[in-house]
């Protein structure tokens, strides 16, 4: 990528893709969520639940959240100290994030807390950036552990 205007847009361009995919998430948005996965994703929670990383369309990848999100009052996603690098034809984007779990007058407390980053490749297909690579590193988790829902 060449001229800094040029990388600033696309950067910016590649930011929105992120930052809508926490924000759908959040508001359980799973078409908006859609629109922020390539065809397929090479997806990778394994630092988290195990197994293998898969690859996965956006539709295996939102029921899987919806299944896992929906009893919780409220899901809260804080992601910040993004770096972006091009290269191949496409964009990896690195992130700090924090997912917090919310479910009042839960015993063991109401929240629980995922804290992590992300390792995220984009492709531009077809004029719009697409994320077709996703993969989260857990650090810790900490709070209500039994609190019901996934990542």
């Amino acid at each position: 990528m060449t001229g800094t205007l040029s990388y600033l847009l696309e950067k910016d361009r590649i930011l929105d893709v992120v930052n809508r995919l926490f924000i759908g998430t959040d508001n359980r948005d799973w078409p908006a969520v859609k629109e922020c996965f390539a065809d397929r994703v090479l997806f990778d929670m394994t630092s988290m639940a195990g197994g293998e990383p898969a690859v996965m369309t956006p539709q295996q990848i939102t029921d899987g959240w919806e299944q896992g999100l929906h009893g919780l009052a409220a899901i809260h996603h804080q992601a910040g100290n993004f770096l972006v690098t091009f290269g191949d034809g496409g964009a990896d984007v690195f992130c700090y994030a924090i997912a917090l779990h919310y479910l009042p007058n839960t015993a063991g407390g109401s929240v629980r807390r995922f804290v992590g980053g992300y390792d995220l490749h984009l492709a531009n297909l077809d004029g719009s950036w697409r994320i077709d690579r996703f993969r989260f590193n857990l650090k810790f988790i900490d709070g209500n552990l039994s609190l019901g829902g996934e990542g």
